[in-house]
């Protein structure tokens, strides 16, 4: 199931030592090169840019339904590999391949593509949040406070898994919950009809 696999992920993070942490404020970040596609159809276009989206190569800081640093939904499998940014790559089912990532995010975020193309991007460590300032390891109580009316919790078709869900446009922020405490453990971003759908459904493609 899609979601029993982020479970699995989110532990061997935890288990890697990669549990949420503070970090300073990043010093002037400098862009980065935009390696990034576009989505178009099914999955949606580019809502716009999102002030500060950028990092510092030393700093990892924001994520948002636009990605994170390099990783820009929309962005090809091929072209992120070609720039070096691509670490393994795991095929999974229906055109979707997992992959890691190079550099300073290492081991911040994983990535997920469908038919070549970036559809999420998912965090088990704090940093990145998103612009809202939240991200793993808040409670769910704390999400409501940040989000308001803009986020909801919802649970899967079945009825067994409840995440809280932030809609921007044909986007979403998803948060689920930690294997072994309370509160959030993993944080995925990309198009609600990948995102959300996947989560919904409890299905891995």
């Amino acid at each position: 199931m899609h979601r029993l696999s982020y479970t699995v992920v989110t532990a061997l993070l935890v288990t890697a030592g990669l549990m949420p942490t503070t970090v300073a404020a990043p010093a002037a970040a400098a862009p980065r090169p935009d390696v990034a596609g576009h989505l178009t159809g099914r999955f949606g276009g580019d809502p716009g840019p999102a002030a500060g989206d950028t990092a510092d190569r030393d700093e990892v800081r924001l994520i948002s339904v636009r990605g994170a640093g390099p990783f820009r939904i929309g962005a090809d499998l091929a072209r992120l590999s070609a720039a070096g940014l691509v670490d393994w790559v795991a095929p999974d089912c229906d055109g979707v391949v997992r992959a890691g990532v190079t550099g300073a995010w290492a081991g911040k975020v994983l990535l997920v593509f469908r038919d070549g193309r970036l559809v999420e991007v998912g965090t088990a460590t704090a940093p990145p949040r998103t612009p809202a300032g939240a991200g793993v390891g808040m409670s769910f109580a704390a999400l409501e406070e940040v989000y308001g009316p803009r986020g909801s919790m919802i649970q899967n078709d079945v009825g067994d898994a409840s995440a809280y869900l932030v809609r921007t446009g044909s986007r979403v922020e998803l948060f689920t919950g930690h294997p072994i405490r309370p509160g959030v453990g993993y944080l995925q971003v990309g198009p609600a009809a990948f995102v959300e759908r996947h989560f919904r459904q409890g299905t891995s493609c």
